[in-house]
């Protein structure tokens, strides 16, 4: 982009920057320069919206926290409509594996910002986490509905389901192959209903 042209939403663009970098080159890569330079924007753009390169990492982390959450809401309403496997892929992969790939190995690289973002949004709501809570309650939601046997350990199968996003995006590349093996295991997950051990 040249220089000198408005950007309607800059602190977007900067994290749109800062997660291709963190997906090609990983976080430890990561500088005010290489993110603006990515990015096609002066260095200075970054810094009059942000005090610092870390006030500009937790502004991200808690931005991507935010659209993860927000994709995760209406989980729960779900219950009782289509199918379990169904519902948990959709909700899962309703965020660009980008996204969770980039928050996933920011916060895996910084552990220190998931206080940062708890401190904004609230306590279990870094990356992954709100998903893992809304998969319980969905989870709980079925259960009670009789859609799943009274025995689930919902906890431990929405802590399975996450688990493989959480690798997926880790490790794995961000291509529909990737989509399509979290698709399968927690279709395979959901199916097979871990029960609760006493």
């Amino acid at each position: 982009m040249p220089r000198g042209v408005p950007i309607a939403e800059p602190r977007q663009h900067l994290f749109a920057a800062a997660e291709r970098l963190i997906a090609t080159a990983g976080p430890g890569q990561l500088t005010s320069r290489a993110v603006t330079g990515e990015a096609g924007v002066a260095t200075g753009l970054l810094f009059a919206h942000f005090a610092n390169f870390d006030d500009f990492l937790v502004g991200y982390a808690v931005d991507r926290s935010f659209q993860i959450a927000g994709t995760a809401a209406g989980l729960s309403a779900r219950a009782g409509t289509g199918t379990i496997a169904e519902n948990l892929s959709e909700t899962m992969l309703a965020t660009p594996l980008i996204t969770l790939r980039g928050v996933t190995r920011l916060m895996a690289c910084r552990p220190a910002l998931a206080a940062d973002v708890e401190a904004v949004l609230g306590t279990g709501s870094a990356a992954l986490q709100s998903l893992e809570r809304a998969a319980v309650d969905y989870l709980d939601a079925e259960r009670r509905l009789g859609r799943l046997p009274a025995g689930v350990d919902t906890e431990a199968l929405a802590l399975a389901v996450v688990g493989v996003l959480h690798r997926v995006a880790l490790i794995d590349g961000i291509d529909a192959e990737a989509h399509a093996r979290i698709e399968h295991t927690v279709t395979a997950l959901a199916e097979g209903f871990p029960a609760a051990t006493s």
